[in-house]
């Protein structure tokens, strides 16, 4: 297949680009484009047809459900039975941005796209180029991350010409993302809203705004059951060689590794960078700012895939604000930790 490529900025549209995104999108066809998280590979979330490209393009297992894009809350009417009063202000507090609410659905939306259960995952997202392109297209778009399934999040175009070129119909680019890490899903279904993922909005900014909410103890075990939301059950984010977590000692654990043979990578923020030896040392952000990490986190599982390491080593986060999200996605992609 050839895949059409556009170039858009921020500042100044391509309105003739938009159109033929747009179009495409219409058509059924599958389109790469740039949102304020991660790139994500839409199609018309009421064609089956076209949300079975997505999977196909991705390899994504179909038990896995999708997110569906919109351009505003009057959207919303045609594809959920009702938004709560819980989910209207975090619509008010947080859309348009990185916040996914799992709503109960009308079944207007493709039966592949809710992989099957009875709601649906909506937001609204921020990203200039996004939002136009969704507007133009006037239709719900399912639109899991651009990447070929179980690699890193691509947060750059050239990420999704890596692993997509030639399997889908079009490739927006729209820049870097800003943010670099999927948006937080909330199920605002039960009694009391549910992080089924963290994400671009951390859990004490929703709490703020709602009061209680609960995290899903699937969070920390391998699901078995069918997954509410994006990134629950399956391996995801995995870089092609095997990556460790380490929680202290970086240095001494590359050294031991490299004397054994192995070419080892590192990620590191500035910080610990500062204090280590070796040539493949990738920074991912500072420490004393993580959503600096969070922004190139995806970058760096992707930075030493044209290289001879062996194995990779990352450093960890502690596990409050962002960096619930950024331990939730290294966790998944990780081999194991040291």
């Amino acid at each position: 297949m050839e895949t059409k490529h556009w170039t858009v900025s921020e500042q100044s549209f391509d309105k003739q680009a938009m159109k033929e995104a747009a179009a495409l999108l219409k058509q059924g066809e599958a389109v790469a484009f740039p949102t304020e998280t991660v790139y994500g590979l839409g199609a018309d979330a009421t064609n089956v047809q076209a949300v079975r490209k997505i999977f196909e393009a991705k390899g994504r297992p179909s038990d896995n459900p999708l997110i569906v894009h919109v351009a505003n809350t009057n959207q919303l009417e045609d594809l959920v039975e009702e938004v709560p009063d819980v989910a209207q202000k975090l619509l008010e507090a947080f859309s348009p941005g990185p916040l996914t609410l799992i709503l109960k659905s009308k079944g207007a939306v493709a039966p592949n796209v809710s992989a099957g259960l009875d709601s649906i995952g909506i937001r609204i997202p921020s990203h200039p180029v996004g939002l136009r392109l969704l507007e133009e297209a006037a239709i719900p778009i399912a639109a899991p991350s651009a990447n070929i399934s179980g690699r890193p999040s691509p947060t750059k175009a050239e990420h999704v010409v890596h692993d997509l070129d030639g399997r889908i119909a079009g490739i927006m680019d729209g820049g870097p993302t800003g943010i670099g890490l999927e948006s937080t899903v909330l199920d605002c279904t039960e009694a009391v809203p549910v992080i089924l993922r963290p994400g671009g909005v951390t859990a004490e900014a929703i709490q703020k705004v709602i009061g209680t909410v609960m995290i899903d103890p699937g969070l920390a075990v391998e699901q078995k059951e069918k997954p509410k939301a994006p990134g629950m059950k399956y391996t995801h984010y995995a870089p092609e060689a095997p990556l460790y977590l380490v929680e202290d000692n970086m240095q001494q654990q590359a050294d031991k590794l490299t004397k054994a043979g192995e070419n080892v990578g590192i990620i590191a923020t500035e910080e610990l960078a500062e204090t280590l030896d070796g040539e493949r040392i990738q920074i991912c952000g500072t420490r004393k700012d993580l959503a600096t990490v969070a922004e190139h986190l995806y970058d760096a599982l992707r930075h030493f895939k044209k290289s001879d390491v062996s194995v990779i080593l990352c450093e960890s986060f502690p596990k409050q604000d962002v960096g619930a999200a950024i331990m939730n996605r290294l966790e998944k992609a990780a081999t194991g930790s040291m």
